[in-house]
């Protein structure tokens, strides 16, 4: 759970001070370890990371992985399901790999929206960012 605060934290810290003129940063969120990240997921499910590009939560982040190499089989999907608007955000089933969304109904990854403009980067198999180039404040 400390891991997961701590995320957030970062996340929140690093949209809040990037600077307009500061482009890669805002652009590229270095989520940490793979190793580390790929063993949370699979001891307490996906993370949520509540809208990296603005406050309104409407662009929340879902990260899942699967497989047995923390290299590879990362997935990003957006926080709300894929046959609702992003108003119907999503909220973590703590220790799970569910979600429930705002009718109250129980989803899983793959039921989740999947983005065109967010994509996850694993660099030098040790580190992951999440790539958020193609997202625009209103997308």
């Amino acid at each position: 759970m400390l891991f997961f605060l701590g995320l957030w934290v970062a996340a929140s810290v690093m949209t809040s001070r990037a600077e307009p003129e500061d482009v890669l940063s805002n652009r590229i969120f270095e989520v940490g370890r793979v190793d580390s990240l790929a063993e949370s997921v699979a001891t307490e499910g996906p993370i949520l990371f509540p809208d990296l590009k603005g406050t309104d939560g409407v662009r929340t982040i879902v990260l899942d992985h699967s497989g047995d190499d923390p290299a590879s089989g990362w997935l990003v999907r957006y926080g709300h399901p894929a046959d609702r608007d992003p108003s119907c955000r999503v909220e973590h089933v703590r220790g799970s790999r569910e979600f429930t969304d705002c009718e109250g109904r129980t989803l899983s990854v793959d039921d989740l929206a999947p983005p065109g403009d967010v994509r996850p980067i694993v660099e030098n198999r040790r580190t992951l960012y999440i790539d958020l180039r193609g997202l625009t404040p209103s997308g």
